[in-house]
């Protein structure tokens, strides 16, 4: 009695889809047998971007992975495990999962290329690094000066702290994000930006700056399959990361469990991880049942 193979679709390719697929077909993460023991079927990831970071590639280069860049799904026909993309492209499926993220709840901030953001837990080893660079170009302890409200905000406030970050917080939105002498002093400083300015010219200045404010799940394509919105406005996931609809799972900053988004609750490693596990475990129920059916 052989098993049917599975065949996974990841809608998204951002660092949870990444994380993902490097647990499930063992890419970069050095355990490849190891997981191929567990694993034998097919990934298709859908892109919604031409290009790609260098890990996806390498990812992509994997025999059983397959990266359609540029096509981003669109609508999902969960009775027909089917899903299409904007260019009208149709993947079958016997697993998907939904990695589209999050997108700004607000227009970008003059300037906010020259800071540093906290948007997911994964952040947080980024503006370690930073603070690092800041603390030696400085030679004291950073004041950091910290944009925004709500969860993420505070948990930006606390990656601060535990970092040795004085941080100022303000929950009035600048107007613009402004450099100050910190690129002079170092050549391709890659933290120019240590202040803000608000509408009324007033400003706060410090050492670096963090932006944290509100994003929103990208939703509309769970919303295509029926399945369950979270009060937050992400999709409804269970602490397997499974959805309201048997087959489908939700990773990454678009889902939302226990009324917080999935990415300041988990890591991309760690959402994989357990989408993984609850995706494996499925198939194998589902493959034996095929095999006896037949």
């Amino acid at each position: 009695m052989s098993s049917t193979p599975v065949h996974i679709v990841i809608a998204g390719a951002g660092p949870a889809a990444q994380a993902l697929v490097r647990r499930l077909a063992g890419g970069a993460s050095g355990s490849r047998k190891e997981v191929q023991r567990r694993f034998d079927g097919t990934i298709t990831v859908l892109s919604n971007r031409d290009e790609c970071p260098d890990a996806l590639l390498e990812l992509a280069e994997l025999p059983q992975v397959s990266v359609r860049f540029g096509q981003a799904a669109s609508f999902i026909d969960a009775q027909a495990k089917i899903v299409t993309t904007v260019d009208g492209m149709e993947f079958s499926y016997d697993q998907l999962v939904i990695a589209t993220g999050s997108a700004p709840t607000f227009p970008p901030v003059s300037g906010a290329e020259a800071s540093l953001s906290y948007s997911t837990i994964d952040d947080a080893a980024n503006i370690g690094e930073a603070v690092k660079d800041v603390a030696r170009i400085v030679g004291r302890r950073p004041l950091g000066i910290l944009v925004g409200n709500g969860p993420a905000a505070g948990q930006a406030e606390a990656v601060l702290r535990a970092r040795g970050v004085r941080p100022v917080r303000t929950t009035l939105r600048p107007a613009a994000v402004v450099s100050s002498n910190v690129d002079t002093l170092v050549p391709d400083s890659a933290l120019p930006a240590t202040g803000i300015l608000f509408e009324d010219g007033s400003s706060m200045n410090g050492d670096l700056v963090v932006l944290a404010e509100e994003r929103t799940a990208r939703t509309e394509l769970a919303e295509s399959a029926g399945l369950q919105i979270a009060s937050d406005g992400g999709i409804a996931v269970g602490r397997d990361l499974a959805t309201s609809v048997p087959g489908i799972w939700a990773i990454g900053d678009a889902a939302s469990c226990d009324g917080l988004r999935l990415g300041l609750l988990l890591s991309a490693e760690s959402s994989a991880m357990l989408c993984a596990s609850g995706m494996l475990l499925g198939a194998r129920g589902s493959s034996q049942q095929a095999a006896m059916a037949a």
